[in-house]
């Protein structure tokens, strides 16, 4: 998410060359990465820098698959959300066409409908994203941050006209459980995968997670890094304790335990990590080493 702006050039191309050579795929970003950080107000960073860095690296583009997204780039420098582009037909195809010239590529391997936008009926925006589809410059599609009516609701429309749906969902999803009826601090705010959404991938095979944040910006290992307020409540502290238990059975960390249990979960998360240095995305990697028993998985899970 931040490369380009807040992590350099010269850090990226490190970060991203050490991912291929672990074994790594799938690179997520996204159209508006990272307006924030930037003078402009705009985003557009990182997808330009892997555009660069696939250049630079022949033969590199069919190693990796590539997922970016299209909804949340604001219309006037720096005002998200009020000014966020939306998912009109229009809008959709002029995003992809500007994301794959920054990327240097034809196609993208996954493109996600980044926030859901009312504004524009469902079924426009699910008619164009099929048209990517059809016309090969996508290869899935998935949606972020959408309540799970919508969501059904957009795959039905998909279903009755033919065309390509949504079979992928992406979510703020991590160990710790925010208190119940608060508002995320996280900006969207349909942002947390919810039990209605983990319960509908759960029925439905061709659906798929994907977790943003999961490592919640450092918090779990870093006293630098305070949880949010949504999470200031007994059931973390028991459930922290858990994972404290399961790190010194497994000689990891709490970092290393969250990835397992996402990625061993049922069903399973694609956990989206966003290192910002080569030590972090080891650390990264060697979760993806560690299988949680039943009863450390039991225990995670029985902690509330």
């Amino acid at each position: 998410m931040m490369f380009g702006t807040t992590v350099d050039e010269k850090r990226a191309f490190a970060i991203l060359d050490r991912f291929v050579d672990a074994g790594g795929t799938w690179i997520d970003t996204a159209n508006c990465y990272a307006f924030w950080a930037d003078p402009s107000g705009f985003g557009g960073q990182s997808e330009a820098l892997l555009g660069r860095w696939l250049a630079r690296r022949p033969g590199m583009r069919d190693r990796v698959a590539l997922s970016t997204k299209v909804g949340c780039e604001p219309l006037e420098a720096g005002r998200f959300p009020e000014t966020a582009e939306g998912l009109a037909p229009q809008t959709i195809k002029n995003a992809i066409e500007a994301s794959l010239r920054r990327l240097g590529t034809d196609r993208v391997e996954m493109y996600w409908a980044h926030r859901d936008n009312r504004r524009t009926p469902i079924e426009e925006s699910v008619g164009a994203f099929g048209e990517l589809v059809s016309a090969g410059l996508v290869g899935r599609l998935g949606c972020s941050n959408f309540a799970v009516w919508r969501l059904e609701r957009a795959r039905r429309f998909a279903a009755d006209a033919g065309v390509a749906g949504y079979t992928a969902v992406q979510q703020h999803l991590t160990y710790l459980q925010p208190r119940p009826g608060t508002r995320p601090s996280v900006v969207h705010r349909f942002g947390y995968l919810s039990d209605e959404v983990r319960s509908y991938v759960e029925s439905h095979d061709d659906m798929a997670i994907w977790s943003y944040t999961p490592l919640l910006a450092g918090a779990y290992t870093r006293a630098d890094k305070p949880l949010a307020a949504e999470y200031d409540h007994p059931g973390t502290d028991r459930r922290l304790a858990a994972l404290d238990i399961v790190a010194a059975e497994t000689g990891t960390t709490r970092n290393h335990v969250v990835l397992a249990w996402l990625t061993g979960g049922c069903p399973a998360a694609m956990p989206i990590v966003g290192p910002s240095s080569v030590a972090q995305l080891d650390e990264a990697v060697a979760a993806m080493e560690i299988r949680l028993t039943a009863e450390q998985r039991s225990l995670l899970d029985g902690a509330a």
